[in-house]
This record gives C-alpha cells, sequence and structure tokens, in this order.
C-alpha cells in the first residue's frame, strides 16, 4: 500500500444491525452535565460555564459508535425551584429522563452528597426503570471518597451500573460510551450520520454568546438574561452577518453587558464570533445589541423560544 493509499471504509450493514436511542444526563446543578455531553459527541454542542444552571432548554448531541447512534440529552440542572423558570428547567429536565431510553445520573464526586444530590437519588429510588449513576470529577476527588459515595448512593437507590469519570478530561469516559452502546435498541438512526445535534444553527450561536457573557460577566452579571439571533444573513463574499439581541430585566443589568466604554460587549462579541464562525465554517461578522425586557421570565414566548413548557403558578 502506497503513502496516498488508504484503507476502505467499513460498510455500516457490515458491522451489524443498527442502533439509536436516547440517553437523558440528569443530576444537580454543575455536575458537569454539559462537558460529558461535548466529551460523548466529541464536538462542542452545549455551553459550559462556571456559573449554575447555564443550561436551559433540552439540548441533543449527537455521538456515532460505528451502527450505533447515541442521542444525548443535556437537562437543565435538577434543584429547588425558587422561580417560574427555575421550575420550567427542573419540569423539562425529569420530562427528558422519563421519556429516554437510558437516564444517566451524573454527579459531582468532589461535592458530594449535596441537598440537590439526596433529592434526586431519593426520587431514582422509584424511578421505573434502572438509572446508570456516573461520579464526575474523580480526577479531584480521593479514592476512598469515591469508593465511599457509591456505596451510599447504591444504598438508597438502585442503579443498572456505575461509572467513575473525569469529563474534562476524559478518563473513564470509553468504558461509559461502551455501556450505553450496548444498552441502546435495535433500530433506524434518528439523525443523519454526520449531525452532532439537533438544534437550528441560529439557537447555537446564540447559546455559545450566552456562555461568553457567562464567561466575562460571572460574578457580575444576574441570572436573569438571555440571547436571541435575530438575523442570519449569507453574503456575496461568503460570509454571513449575525445579529444577535442580549435581553437583560433592568437598566443596570444593561449597563454591565455594555461595560465601561463598551469594553465587555466588544470581548463578548469577538470570543464568540470565534467560536460561531467555528462552528460554522465560514467567516462571520458578529452584531451584539442589548436591550432591557422587563420580566422576560414571565413571558410564554421566551419559553417556547428555550424549547420550555411554560409553568402555570
Amino acid at each position: 500500500m502506497t503513502d496516498l493509499e488508504t484503507t476502505p471504509a467499513t460498510p455500516v450493514a457490515a458491522l451489524g444491525p443498527t442502533r439509536a436511542g436516547f440517553v437523558a444526563i440528569i443530576g444537580a446543578t454543575n455536575a458537569g452535565k454539559s462537558t460529558l455531553v461535548n466529551r460523548l459527541v466529541g464536538s462542542k454542542v452545549s455551553i459550559v460555564s462556571r456559573k449554575v444552571q447555564t443550561t436551559r432548554g433540552r439540548i441533543r448531541g449527537i455521538a456515532m459508535h460505528g451502527p450505533c447512534q447515541l442521542v444525548l440529552v443535556d437537562t437543565p440542572g435538577i434543584f429547588r425551584p425558587r422561580r417560574r423558570l427555575d421550575r420550567a428547567m427542573v419540569d423539562a429536565a425529569w420530562s427528558e429522563a422519563s421519556q429516554a431510553d437510558i437516564t444517566v445520573f451524573l454527579i459531582d464526586a468532589a461535592r458530594g452528597l449535596s441537598e440537590d444530590v439526596e433529592s434526586v437519588t431519593a426520587r431514582l429510588a422509584n424511578w421505573p426503570s434502572k438509572p446508570i449513576l456516573v461520579l464526575n470529577k474523580i480526577d479531584l476527588t480521593p479514592k476512598e471518597d469515591l469508593l465511599a459515595l457509591s456505596r451510599t448512593l447504591n444504598e438508597r437507590a438502585t442503579f443498572e451500573a456505575t461509572f467513575m469519570v473525569s469529563a474534562e478530561r476524559g478518563f473513564g469516559v470509553d468504558d461509559l460510551a461502551k455501556h450505553l452502546v450496548a444498552a441502546m435498541p435495535e433500530g433506524p438512526w434518528l439523525y443523519p450520520e454526520d449531525q452532532v445535534a439537533d438544534a437550528p444553527i441560529r439557537s447555537m450561536a446564540a447559546e455559545i454568546t450566552r456562555e461568553k457573557i457567562y464567561d466575562r460577566l460571572h460574578e457580575e452579571l444576574p441570572y436573569a438574561s438571555t440571547v436571541e439571533t435575530t438575523q442570519w444573513k449569507p453574503l456575496k463574499d461568503g460570509s454571513i452577518r449575525i445579529e444577535q439581541t442580549i435581553f437583560v430585566e433592568r437598566e443596570s443589568q444593561r449597563a454591565i453587558v455594555l461595560g465601561d466604554k463598551g469594553r465587555a460587549i466588544k470581548a463578548i462579541s469577538m470570543e464568540a464570533r470565534k467560536d460561531i464562525a467555528e462552528m460554522a465554517e465560514k467567516p462571520v461578522h458578529l452584531f451584539l445589541f442589548v436591550k432591557v425586557r422587563e420580566n422576560w421570565g414571565d413571558d410564554p414566548e421566551r419559553y417556547r423560544e428555550m424549547g420550555l413548557d411554560f409553568p402555570k403558578e
């Protein structure tokens, strides 16, 4: 074989019958769900931030493993809801778990048994199917603490299997993926083979900008902000003109996003543009606007845009 020759790809049919199914990844806030989904997919499909509760709607990443297609659902973190938006996110997480073929309960092992973890465990103790327990951040947790945490959780609920991983560094993720693949039911693929997420590209671009806002303004900006892509216009030179609006609830929040002499919004735009261009595989001209929309957290239309059901009082 010469250097220019390649090994022919193995036809999918030769690998066995196709498999496909949904895997809902649930857990408390900041357990590392988005990081794990991105790691399993092998591409960034869900935003990752130090700020809690950054995942709001249902984000699906698609991972191919030979003849098997895993549809990984990154759900909002489960916590004690205090506002309407909180309830919508928590309801969305449990709804996805109830409909999935497999439920993965992800725990930040370094944080251990928080009140939210105990609450989720108690509900899973009566779950109709056996979920999979995954202890994350094992690189930051002493071995004896990992074993003790695993024993405690398995005493409180029945899990099909327990895995220990570092989603950030990739430790143990391959073993988890193999288990998920083996458990998937036979059936046709649910998405095209080359698709890595089911969200529209305009929505993913808005999520990228929202991530950069949280990265830049982690401490200063309150939780009540959202981003909408209002224009996506291909240009003759092959680039894309994108306009996005960042909505906040008060004028004081608008000032935070803009920053002194516009420095904050400029930095956010530069970082977001770079990632959006990489995702779109085209040059991007990004224009950001900041507007005040009071009480947007009580507007049903905003919930629909995030893929959430609007909870009644």
